[in-house]
């Protein structure tokens, strides 16, 4: 892959235009422009103030979207060195204030059952073929994580018997072979 093809735009807020770029890894899946324009628009009147995890995060680029657009503070949690070392180097590069950020090298399982601090909203893209997920969401559920929102990214659509109770489908797109849900957990 080459490095403009690891580049990506901010789409929207303070950082609107700039670029950050992610390391080449199979694991990596950026969430595309037009998933993230989305997204952000169905959370616009949620987003400011709001506290975030980002979960198995990758580029890192769903929480610089949030931090970009107004969100409280990020918590980014990646296993791969490499990549959680370029998402500081983005951070730093945007002049990200410290202080509205934490990115911790990883495993999420791990992090998850020691984590009792909640958020308001939680993405989630685990890798394609881990069947992680229903384990990641028994976590939140179980720890009452989720105070408000929960972004999935998946390879097949979910249905509401995927969910923890109480928890309901409140939007779900696809674009190519990715399905993304936004999901009201209270």
């Amino acid at each position: 892959m080459k490095h403009q093809d690891r580049t990506l735009r901010i789409i929207g807020g303070n950082w609107r235009g700039r670029k950050i770029t992610f390391p080449q890894h199979d694991g990596i899946r950026p969430t595309g422009d037009r998933v993230r324009e989305t997204l952000f628009n169905w959370l616009m009147h949620d987003i400011r103030g709001a506290d975030c995890l980002d979960l198995f995060a990758g580029s890192g680029v769903l929480s610089i979207e949030a931090l970009s657009r107004g969100a409280n503070h990020v918590t980014l949690i990646e296993s791969n060195a490499a990549a959680s070392s370029h998402i500081s180097q983005n951070l730093s590069l945007l002049n990200a204030d410290p202080n509205r950020f934490d990115n911790i090298k990883s495993n999420a399982m791990n992090w998850l059952g020691q984590c009792d601090t909640r958020f308001d909203l939680i993405f989630i893209d685990p890798p394609f073929g881990s069947n992680m997920l229903p384990a990641v969401l028994e976590q939140l559920a179980v720890r009452q994580l989720a105070r408000k929102f929960v972004y999935l990214e998946t390879p097949v659509a979910l249905e509401t018997s995927d969910l923890p109770n109480q928890w309901n489908l409140y939007r779900q797109k696809q674009t190519g072979s990715v399905h993304y849900s936004l999901c009201i957990t209270g």
